[in-house]
């Protein structure tokens, strides 16, 4: 029997589709187990928590500030670029990647509700599912085309997971679900658990205007309790509004490097693919 040229044609579309299917899913679990009991995780190498320290907006200081003090201790962060910020800066995150920071996505205009009076046109009660996936998609694109990396971790803008409003208000983390690896939050009150947490709503908890004394209560509370605590910060330096001050940035970086601390502190990306493996390879959930 001949197939034509056409045939052909239809056929390596349909592998290539389930293929590509395949992957996503493989890196994207609809349903990630969970464990009875919180106790039941473990984290590596004898870590009692993890810490990941995350940074929204692509500011400025963040290449400044923020970067010379992160390579200086080799700590590794997840920042979460805005893509009208990455012009006049793209050599400065491309050596951010090459270092080994992540790249996340943080959408294209970066909506909010339209209650703040800075958002303009851009209020997520006049968007749809289809209009946020679009804004996903192609910021995912913008950044995979300027910095050479494609995003696998997402930061909701002002920690608002909604589009539309009233009886048409709709959550758009299932969006986030199956697009990512993780969703975090914003201005949440409490650390993940590691066996039970939901990868595309996960809670992060403010760095900005912290001394360190204020984050060491934060780390030692995570500690107890064996969870992940996820710092967001935005400008870096010693003073200013929505800035996380260096002095306890640096800090952090030295109290998480003492190994009698029991800390892990890497990237959204690397606790969450670890925190994954565990819960897919753990046989009694």
């Amino acid at each position: 029997m001949k197939i034509d040229s056409a045939c052909l044609t239809v056929i390596y579309c349909c592998v290539i589709a389930v293929c590509t299917g395949c992957l996503l899913s493989g890196q994207q679990d609809k349903e990630l187990s969970t464990f009875k009991k919180q106790e039941d995780f473990r984290w590596p190498e004898g870590k009692r928590a993890a810490i990941s320290l995350t940074f929204d907006d692509a500011r400025h200081s963040q290449v400044t500030q923020g970067l010379p003090i992160l390579d200086e201790y080799g700590t590794k962060a997840t920042f979460y670029v805005s893509i009208r910020n990455l012009e006049g800066q793209l050599d400065a995150w491309k050596r951010a990647a090459i270092n080994g920071h992540e790249i996340g996505n943080h959408t294209l205009t970066h909506p909010c509700s339209g209650n703040f009076p800075f958002i303009g046109d851009r209020a997520l009660e006049d968007y749809t599912l289809d209009k946020m996936r679009h804004e996903l998609v192609e910021a995912n694109n913008i950044i995979e085309s300027q910095l050479g990396v494609r995003p696998v971790s997402f930061a909701y803008p002002c920690g608002q997971k909604f589009v539309g409003r009233g009886q048409n208000l709709k959550s758009y983390v299932p969006l986030v679900a199956e697009e990512f690896l993780t969703g975090r939050g914003w201005m949440d009150e409490w650390a993940n658990d590691p066996a039970f947490c939901d990868m595309a709503n996960l809670m992060a908890m403010e760095l900005d205007g912290k001394d360190f004394k204020q984050v060491k209560q934060l780390i030692d509370r995570t500690l107890t309790n064996g969870g992940w605590l996820i710092f967001c910060g935005h400008e870096i330096g010693e003073k200013g509004r929505q800035t996380t001050y260096s002095s306890t940035l640096r800090a952090l970086c030295e109290y998480a490097q003492d190994p009698t601390n029991g800390i892990w502190l890497d990237s959204v990306q690397a606790v969450a693919n670890y925190i994954r493996k565990q819960r897919t390879d753990t046989k009694e959930f």
